[in-house]
């Protein structure tokens, strides 16, 4: 990416949501990263502006990664009411203002039906796969998602 084309693109907000979508039974969705192979995680993203609600990015971006629309389905989203804050990987810096080096995770808990379909965007993700949360938590390649999905069973209750 060129210096300019840097410079032109806005840079992203310091904060951002994680969301752990699971069934009832507890299997976690795991999603792999288009630009990382081999790493997966659970839906994330930044707030667009400022003032936009957290609550509001967990929906925007669970539709934007999964296709799944939260108020067309029998789901729940659920504010866990935990906030991480950690060093943004250097590989992805650059994304963010000059000086920026930690960003503030809101962890949510999305609960969907059994059998949920799951459309990817292609441009963010390879592959899904739905996992008993132990086993989701350990393919987990961020430490805070790998956390947020071994509290499942205490916030799912």
């Amino acid at each position: 990416m060129s210096e300019s084309a840097v410079q032109t693109r806005p840079y992203k907000i310091p904060e951002s949501v994680l969301v752990v979508i699971h069934t009832p039974a507890l299997e976690v969705l795991m999603l792999e990263r288009a630009d990382r192979p081999g790493f997966w995680q659970s839906v994330t993203g930044s707030l667009d502006a400022p003032d936009e609600a957290p609550a509001e990015t967990a929906r925007r971006e669970v539709l934007e990664e999964t296709g799944m629309d939260i108020a067309a389905l029998d789901a729940r989203l659920r504010d866990w009411q935990l906030s991480n804050v950690y060093e943004i990987y250097p590989v992805w810096r650059h994304r963010y203002a000059p000086g920026v080096t930690h960003n503030t995770e809101h962890v949510f808990g999305l609960t969907v039906p059994a059998g949920t379909p799951v459309v990817l965007a292609p441009r963010e993700h390879l592959r899904y796969r739905w996992l008993p949360w132990r086993e989701a938590a350990d393919l987990c390649f961020s430490p805070s998602n790998a956390e947020a999905v071994l509290q499942l069973p205490r916030f799912a209750a």
